[in-house]
């Protein structure tokens, strides 16, 4: 077999286990010889529409088989899958288009309005009696395409400070070390039944959870989005093994009515990212015999940097853990030396599953990197066992809901309006969401805007989860003497309205 990369995935898993179930999507079901034969056929059909080896194949969807179909198909071609997030709007759909250069979108019915002005060539719609006949109409013989693990296999973009989405360029090497990571620290078996209901064009719920179980054999059972009843309800009737979720997901589960009462004696695997779990969450599902393993990390590295595994839960509550075992991380201070146990310093990161830079920016690439260490941005601190705890984001980045806010985006939108004269954008606390998004605003001379009129001229503008959820107009920000922003005395100031 020439190919090495994950679009052999499903060719290996079928010569292996053809009968054991690879996916579940509202009580249909698809063998890993199914899915061989459907994902051989959508290659087939993206080859007559012209796709060749490294050109951009785009997604547009929710969970579904269509996904994981369009994923390793372009992988079988030695092309680049490109996942879109399906909560951003036209105009920043279109941008991560045009930036990967993508000709081909694959989308469901459900974005048909929206995809139909994206810039591509190619239109695919999934999930429809059309996309049968479709598959059904191609050759079922393997394509062996020459792909290396090297070669790059996902463009998976992640907002910048500058406000501009950058591409992380992922390889098929990236992918795999990482879910090797996945199952040695997490120590998964064939027998997995993970609940996939956080979002596949997100790195966590592609690379952490559906990735590894299919490469071991497991079962992933798709859900298009997140309902705490309807994942109890699944957890029960599919007897599942494997669930990750940010920890709004999981308290929201929890406070569900059926929550008391709920069969969950099949769960052993419960893994949490995106924000430290409170620790009154731990104890709620300790009481269920439940412990959530946590870990930290980012889209550069595939995503799994450190890992919190259960023995150390309660004792190192509010830490990320140690590294991956196949990953290496270093504290270091301004002058790139190692910090000393307990002094905050930066993340760097180095290992097989981190990206060798961004799409078609390698400025910024090189700048990402110092002596081959990722520079992650985060701040934390180390203890004496070596446990890291992430402290602050020298980025500023907005976590809410799992999802990545990055203020610099969201200060340029606000700028546009004519009543802003200068803005920013903190982060704030949310019994819902973990954080929210909070708009700090200087109002031109002689004007005096409405903040609800403010917020919604950014509709349509900003994905509605960017969006901040209040605003506060200001006589003035404050400022060092240089003029540079001093974000820490805004959240002081503003953070606690």
């Amino acid at each position: 077999m020439r190919n090495e990369g994950l679009g052999s995935w499903p060719a290996r898993r079928a010569r292996k286990t053809p009968h054991r179930t690879a996916l579940i999507h509202h009580g249909s079901s698809v063998t890993y010889a199914g899915l061989y034969e459907r994902t051989t056929r959508l290659a087939h059909a993206l080859r007559a529409q012209g796709v060749r080896r490294g050109d951009r194949v785009a997604h547009l969807g929710p969970n579904h088989p269509a996904f994981l179909e369009s994923l390793f198909a372009t992988g079988m071609l030695g092309a680049v899958f490109v996942p879109l997030n399906i909560r951003l709007t036209a105009p920043e759909l279109a941008y991560q288009i045009r930036d990967s250069g993508a000709a081909t979108l694959l989308h469901s019915p459900a974005y048909t309005e929206i995809a139909k002005d994206l810039p591509v060539r190619n239109r695919i719609v999934t999930s429809t009696a059309g996309y049968e006949e479709l598959l059904a109409a191609q050759d079922r013989q393997p394509l062996d395409e020459q792909v290396s693990p090297d070669d790059l296999c996902i463009i998976m973009y992640t907002s910048g400070t500058t406000g501009r989405p950058k591409g992380a360029m992922l390889t098929h090497a990236n992918l795999t070390w990482n879910a090797v990571n996945v199952l040695v620290d997490h120590d998964l078996t064939s027998d997995e039944r993970a609940l996939v209901s956080a979002p596949l064009f997100h790195t966590a719920g592609l690379n952490m959870l559906a990735l590894p179980v299919l490469l071991k054999g497991g079962t992933c059972v798709l859900t298009e989005t997140f309902d705490p009843g309807e994942s109890l309800g699944l957890v029960e009737r599919h007897r599942i093994t494997f669930m990750f979720g940010v920890p709004a997901m999981y308290a929201r589960i929890a406070a569900h009515p059926d929550w008391p009462g709920a069969d969950l004696s099949s769960l052993h695997l419960l893994t949490c990212g995106g924000s430290p779990v409170p620790t009154p969450l731990i104890e709620t599902y300790q009481k269920r015999g439940l412990t959530f393993l946590q870990g930290y990390g980012m889209t550069e590295a595939s995503p799994g940097v450190l890992f919190l595994d259960a023995e150390h839960a309660v004792s190192k509550a509010g830490s990320a853990g140690v590294p991956h075992f196949f990953s290496d991380t270093r504290v270091v201070g301004p002058d790139l030396r190692d910090a000393a146990p307990g002094e905050s310093g930066e993340v760097l990161v180095r290992g097989p599953h981190v990206m060798g830079g961004y799409w078609e920016l390698p400025e910024e690439s090189a700048a990402a990197f110092s002596d081959g260490w990722f520079r992650t941005g985060d701040v934390a601190r180390v203890d004496e066992d070596g446990y890291v705890t992430v402290v602050d984001r020298l980025k500023d980045m907005i976590i809410s809901g799992g999802e990545n806010i990055y203020p610099a985006e969201v200060e340029s939108a606000l700028l546009a309006h004519p009543a802003v004269a200068e803005c920013a954008v903190i982060g704030v606390p949310d019994d819902r969401w973990g954080e929210v998004g909070r708009a700090v605003i200087v109002a031109v001379d002689g004007t005096a805007p409405d903040p609800e009129q403010v917020l919604a001229s950014l509709a349509g503008r900003l994905a509605p989860y960017k969006i901040p959820k209040s605003l506060v107009v200001a006589a003035e920000l404050p400022r060092t003497a240089s003029g540079k922003l001093r974000k820490d005395r805004l959240r002081t100031r503003y953070g606690s309205l």
